[in-house]
């Protein structure tokens, strides 16, 4: 049989109802390659495996009734930040160590009514508020295609895990391109959710009932199709709120010949990297070839430094339900030192700090105005392709908060922060947006493109990163990880 490391979690699943391997069999081997693999990049932090033999087992012994799920068997890891009953929930904060959930968060529930063996979880940022995934409770993540480098945040494990081969799928979470920018940073494909899409119950260190503002779960994978068996899984409504979910519609195109598609490969006053913006550009030229109609001048009608300033806002309000006295505290001070002209993310950002309920208001009529825009540039365009970020992975950077951190980009110092206008200018509206490799730097390193759909069209962008991964480029595992 064919080495099962790097195949797509739907191969997997047909190789098992095919009775090419058993549950358990495939299991012993991710388990093995963990065992022998992780610690070179310590993506794995949480290991569940006794429980996880015990489920593969049951699952062999009827597995004549459970073929019919579509993640029949298939090992799964899950973020650190889901809880799993019985074990620690700590989003990298060390007093949070030795606690215990209850009960599974309800998307991992779905998961496992799909067929999953949920085996593990991967690691986070501390608070999962950062590219950079260390915390003082299980030590740093490294990028499976450079160790030196990071595999992005806050779904960072997640995202080495699927590159590496140590998992079949991954349930990442993103607010500020917490799955998309792993997803590009690693070479492997992610989907974030139209807003509101997805339950997240089970996925906080405080039981809620209200969802986060522009806060999503979605999946990560070696393959698209994955994407949408994952999404199928965990898509619905909390039933415990009785809100009925709605039904995405199909994918607007399903072929790239009869695609309408946006590029917006480099915006000015928001730095990119020369590889990125000239990696998106080889794609379009490449769209045009196959039929599609593409224009690169194509732009939602609105302002948009605006727009991601308000992004930033809506972040620190959605971001402000979660922090403690003396969070809040080091935000005022900092809001005190930065002068009135300093126009950085996190200068935008942290002058929301205790903003009223009126101001939010006002802030969230502004929001669904731009939502508009977006609603009509995509009545004219199925999709937008643009950049996940600023850069490539980054090396780790582990020294100072992040507002104190910077980062050069073609030769241009900036913020750290000021990288969050291309995960943050789309999902601060709350349309969905799946990323897929499409090159490689010149030194090495894997890039993605952002693919956005309007609101509810997850159908079509997880289809676009599809036909992509046909025509353009597929996952391709870093060498070494054999």
């Amino acid at each position: 049989m064919t080495d099962p490391s790097f195949l797509p979690a739907w191969c997997l699943a047909e190789l098992i109802r095919g009775g090419a391997i058993s549950c358990l069999e495939l299991l012993d081997h991710f388990i093995a390659r963990v065992e022998r693999l992780d610690g070179r990049t310590n993506a794995v932090v949480v290991r569940d495996f006794d429980r996880a033999r015990e489920r593969a087992r049951s699952l062999d012994s009827q597995r004549r009734d459970g073929r019919a799920t579509p993640l029949f068997g298939v090992p799964v890891t899950v973020k650190e930040s889901f809880n799993l009953a019985g074990l620690p929930t700590t989003w990298g904060f060390e007093e949070q160590r030795h606690s215990a959930a209850h009960e599974d968060a309800l998307p991992v529930q779905r998961l496992a009514s799909a067929g999953a063996v949920v085996f593990g979880k991967t690691n986070v940022p501390v608070s999962l508020a950062d590219w950079q995934s260390f915390n003082p409770v299980y030590g740093t993540t490294s990028n499976p295609w450079n160790l030196r480098h990071t595999p992005g945040g806050s779904s960072g494990g997640s995202a080495a895990a699927m590159a590496a081969g140590l998992s079949a799928l991954e349930l990442g979470s993103d607010i500020g391109g917490s799955i998309r920018v792993p997803a590009h940073y690693c070479g492997v494909f992610g989907h974030k959710p139209s807003w509101g899409l997805c339950s997240s119950r089970g996925q906080s260190l405080v039981p809620t009932a209200s969802l986060t503002d522009i806060a999503v779960i979605g999946p990560l994978a070696r393959s698209a199709t994955d994407l949408t068996l994952a999404l199928d899984a965990i898509a619905g409504a909390d039933p415990m709120l009785d809100v009925g979910a709605p039904a995405l519609p199909p994918p607007r195109a399903l072929r790239l010949s009869e695609l309408r598609i946006a590029v917006w490969s480099s915006q000015a006053g928001q730095e990119t990297d020369a590889e990125t913006t000239s990696h998106i550009e080889a794609l379009a030229d490449f769209l045009e070839r196959q039929g599609a109609h593409v224009d690169r001048a194509a732009r939602p009608d609105f302002d948009v430094t605006d727009a991601f300033h308000l992004y930033l806002r809506l972040l620190n309000a959605a971001l402000s339900g979660h922090a403690n006295e003396a969070m809040l505290a080091r935000m005022r001070a900092a809001k005190a030192r930065r002068p009135a002209d300093d126009m950085s993310a996190d200068a935008v950002s942290v002058r929301a700090v205790d903003m009223t309920h009126r101001e939010w208001l006002h802030l969230n009529e502004r929001r669904f105005r731009i939502r508009r825009v977006w609603g009509a540039f995509f009545r004219d365009w199925d999709v937008l392709l643009c950049p996940v970020i600023a850069t490539a992975a980054l090396p780790h950077m582990q020294q100072g908060q992040t507002w104190e951190r910077r980062v050069t980009v073609n030769g241009r110092d900036i913020p750290y922060n000021d990288m969050l206008f291309w995960p943050g200018v789309t999902c601060g509206f709350h349309l969905p947006a799946s990323t897929a490799p499409i090159g490689m730097t010149a030194t090495g390193l894997p890039i993605g493109v952002q693919i956005v759909g309007p609101f509810h069209g997850d159908r079509t962008t997880i289809q676009v990163a599809g036909l992509l991964e046909q025509h353009w480029r597929s996952f391709v595992p870093p060498p070494g990880w054999e």
